[in-house]
């Protein structure tokens, strides 16, 4: 039960936090989608998403490899990984 429980930090960390650390610390944009995508690498659950594709074959487009690692570290920097 314990890992199913959120840090006071992990409640409040919004995707408009992680977008604007990466910004101001890296110079680079990512999206919602970048971080959703690294989130779900990561392990973290997220709440049922309801805005599902109509077919099942549609392709979403991959985050590059240094967003993933920007990504990464502000998740380790808000303490959500």
């Amino acid at each position: 039960m314990d890992e199913l429980d959120l840090t006071t930090s992990e409640s409040k960390t919004t995707y408009e936090d992680i977008t604007d650390y990466v910004l101001e610390h890296t110079g680079l944009k990512v999206s919602n989608l970048h971080i959703a995508q690294v989130k779900q690498k990561c392990g973290i659950i997220e709440r049922a998403n309801y805005n599902l594709p109509k077919s099942e074959d549609s392709r979403q487009p991959k985050y590059p490899p240094e967003k993933e690692a920007a990504i990464r570290a502000v998740l380790k920097f808000f303490g959500m990984v």
